[in-house]
């Protein structure tokens, strides 16, 4: 029965100094209540009775500094809050430096946030949301060394000025986005009318320079037709052919027998052939 109880014992306590440590997890060994060591994940053995292992996770993990009323430089009251990330890096310092590392980070925060933003105006706390993150980031991590822990990021979510201002800045964006709205059509509408008398004064440059080319076109065209006509007229317009014209000449004019008085020595007598055709020519009589 006796040795029943021993190995029962034995094997309890051989149990009991075994412990496990996870992944993500570091163990701080303490002997007797004081620092012995840090084990590293996997299976660690200590003695029963007389160590213990304080698992310490080493994920990064988040907290949330809840909406809190912070006054700007200029007065006005907004609404803030923020996130921060962090992780323990030394996990000795991160147990035994702080008690409460959530609550201490909060509040730290909180004050920082004060800090912050009651040296900004409300239009830079509104468009200087990166800056304020930086200053929290810096600020935290400066003052969480000390515990092991690195604050990774901060991040404010929200600042909510009062409602009035928030309707007063709704109206005056309104009024920037119909004034740049009003500027963009006026833009567009003289672009628009600008191109429009460019295309017009294009459109009666081409035609007038249409005009101009079809114009020279037309009087090549007819100086080539007259040239044409004159070289025909010289080459094929000789003596038997202007005989041949007055002939036709001498026949209408003469047909039916018709007498005409005109000068015996005029040039019709020449122009007419009726000279020395038997032709009876009465001389132009003076009265």
């Amino acid at each position: 029965m006796i040795l029943i109880i021993i190995a029962v014992v034995a094997i309890v306590t051989l149990i009991a100094g075994v412990k496990i440590v996870n992944q993500y997890e570091k163990g701080v060994v303490l002997r007797l209540g004081k620092f012995k060591s840090v084990a590293e994940p996997g299976l660690n053995l200590v003695l029963p009775y007389l160590e213990t292992i304080i698992k310490v996770d080493m994920r990064e993990r988040v907290i949330n500094v809840e909406p809190q009323k912070v006054i700007t430089k200029d007065n006005v009251t907004v609404t803030v809050d923020a996130v921060i990330y962090h992780k323990i890096v030394d996990p000795v310092k991160a147990e035994f430096e702080v008690e409460d590392f959530d609550t201490a980070a909060t509040t730290l925060a909180q004050t920082n946030l004060r800090n912050v933003i009651g040296d900004k105006t409300l239009d830079e706390t509104l468009t200087a949301r990166d800056v304020i993150n930086s200053s929290l980031r810096d600020v935290l991590d400066e003052a969480t060394h000390g515990w092991g822990v690195k604050v990774t990021r901060v991040e404010v979510q929200k600042i909510d000025p009062p409602a009035e201002i928030t309707e007063a800045m709704s109206l005056q964006m309104r009024a920037e986005r119909e004034k740049r709205a009003t500027i963009l059509q006026a833009e567009g509408v003289k672009l628009s009318q600008v191109l429009e008398a460019e295309g017009k004064k294009t459109a009666d440059i081409l035609k007038a320079e249409g005009e101009a080319k079809a114009t020279v076109l037309t009087a090549q065209a007819e100086a080539e037709a007259i040239q044409r006509v004159a070289e025909s007229a010289n080459k094929y317009f000789d003596e038997k052919a202007q005989a041949w014209r007055r002939l036709e000449v001498s026949q209408t004019v003469l047909e039916k027998n018709t007498k005409y008085i005109i000068p015996s020595q005029g040039e019709l007598v020449n122009v007419l052939n009726l000279e020395g055709e038997g032709k009876q020519v009465i001389p132009l009589q003076k009265k």
